[in-house]
């Protein structure tokens, strides 16, 4: 009898924290859906230039759109570091409040220093997406990390979908100008703030705050390794000797062809990935002047290369070929098809062929996201995975900065938006013919130590050792 009501007890202690598992999903993924809706963010761009605040093209593109880059540029880094030493919760409350702002401005404000202003609490949440994505990994033991990851990935997309398809409705059959559906939108990030005060503040965080043996089960962290071995030296500057060392193992790392490869593709594709989406709203209005709110459908696209870029995402995991071969090549091709996209929508004067090819290139760089997450993730540690990926956003923004000084900001080139967009092409070409030269040097190289290795072979019939045929069946593996 003693024994059984042991085995009650056990199973109830098992069972409190798997149902207390669930409701942290579900409110994760309830709070993920709710704060990306937003159904009049597709429509921002046409509200600046419509009667409703009578902006002109030049002053949205080369005024008021740069100071979104330079915001997310000068916040990225204090909100990264914030974000983990505040234990996460504090910096979404921040972004929520930053949601808010950036509505109220839209509605209420009608000077050029207003909008900018818009512009810079835009680039907060954007600094300010961390957040979320790795506040999710503080909650829940380390064998959960996977789950977790795709349940909140799975409600942000689903969010943004059902945002978009919800504005262009309200546009297109509702009749609702930009103005409601901008207050609209107030209401759902108001809505945002309140379920953003009820999140669990987790007591542990990635780099700081966190104590040795930390009750998950996990193994021990870089960090808390890291400690251990400062702990003869000044005890008080432990995380920032730590930090540093991290950043030179990363350094060190980053010699690697393969992670050095993907590391490279994020920041430079990514910085030309974001510079054409922050102006795409732009170049439509000018190969399209509506003056029709309800022929504007900026959130139909939006909804319809979310969705693809989901599919993308989700076939990328089932490609199965041997990447230290073909991820040149593989990049090289995917890029090229990116700039003949945005020679197209350069190019193009109907609006549908323009839709389209936004679509497929958001698509596409969709379908590389995941390849680079899974090619950088694989050889390192949660810790140094993320100083990684801050890193090359790091860089991407730099790049990305410097780009629009000398392009789109009215104090360098101040290029209207089609000249612009003619240098993406160019900037995307170059890149293209970069991957393809350095895919034909791979082949080289591959068939070079190939010929040696079938020609010793046919002379020696003896079997490999074990360990050459274990490497050997570790490539084919993971190889068409």
């Amino acid at each position: 009898m003693p024994k059984n009501d042991d085995d009650a007890k056990k199973q109830a202690s098992e069972t409190a924290p798997d149902q207390r598992w669930k409701l942290q999903v579900f409110y994760l993924c309830f709070y993920g859906f709710m704060t990306q809706i937003r159904p009049g963010e597709s429509f921002i761009t046409p509200y600046l230039l419509g009667a409703d605040k009578n902006f002109t093209r030049a002053e949205v593109t080369n005024v008021i759109t740069p100071v979104l880059t330079y915001s997310y540029m000068a916040m990225l880094v204090p909100i990264f570091l914030l974000t983990d030493y505040l234990c996460y919760k504090p910096v979404l409350v921040l972004q929520s409040l930053s949601h808010i702002s950036i509505w109220l401005l839209l509605v209420l404000g009608t000077s050029i220093l207003a909008m900018q202003l818009m512009e810079f609490f835009y680039g907060v949440t954007m600094a300010a997406r961390i957040a979320y994505s790795s506040y999710i990994f503080s909650l829940v033991a380390p064998s959960r990390y996977q789950r977790m990851a795709s349940y909140s990935r799975s409600s942000v997309l689903l969010g943004v979908f059902t945002s978009s398809v919800l504005g262009q409705l309200c546009i297109t059959l509702g009749d609702v100008s930009f103005l409601t559906l901008n207050y609209v939108s107030l209401g759902f990030v108001s809505f945002g703030l309140i379920l953003t005060l009820f999140l669990e503040r987790p007591r542990r965080s990635l780099f700081f705050n966190r104590s040795k043996g930390a009750g998950d089960g996990a193994a021990p962290h870089e960090l808390d390794k890291m400690a251990e071995g400062d702990s003869g030296g000044r005890r008080g500057d432990w995380r920032e000797a730590a930090l540093c060392r991290m950043l030179r193992e990363v350094g060190t790392l980053i010699r690697q062809p393969q992670l050095r490869l993907w590391c490279l593709w994020w920041v430079f594709n990514s910085a030309g990935y974001y510079l054409m989406l922050y102006y795409v709203q732009i170049l439509w209005n000018e190969i399209y002047p509506a003056m029709d709110n309800r022929r504007v459908y900026n959130g139909g696209v939006d909804a319809a290369s979310t969705l693809l870029g989901a599919g993308a995402s989700f076939a990328a995991g089932y490609v199965k070929i041997r990447w230290t071969l073909w991820s040149e090549l593989v990049i090289g091709v995917v890029t090229a098809f990116q700039a003949g996209l945005l020679l197209l929508m350069t190019t193009t004067s109907n609006i549908w062929l323009c839709y389209a090819a936004y679509v497929l290139f958001r698509g596409s760089y969709q379908f590389l996201v995941p390849i680079a997450i899974f090619q950088i993730a694989t050889s390192l540690s949660k810790e140094l995975c993320a100083l990684v990926f801050g890193v090359n956003t790091f860089f991407s923004t730099v790049l990305k900065t410097i780009i629009t000084i000398i392009v789109a900001d009215e104090r360098g080139l101040g290029l209207s938006v089609h000249p612009q967009f003619y240098v993406y092409f160019g900037y995307f070409t170059l890149l293209a013919v970069a991957y393809l030269l350095a895919a034909i040097v791979v082949g080289i190289r591959h068939s070079r130590h190939k010929q040696p290795a079938e020609l010793a072979l046919s002379k020696e019939p003896c079997p490999l050792p074990a360990d050459t045929q274990a490497q050997e069946r570790s490539l084919e593996a993971g190889a068409v």
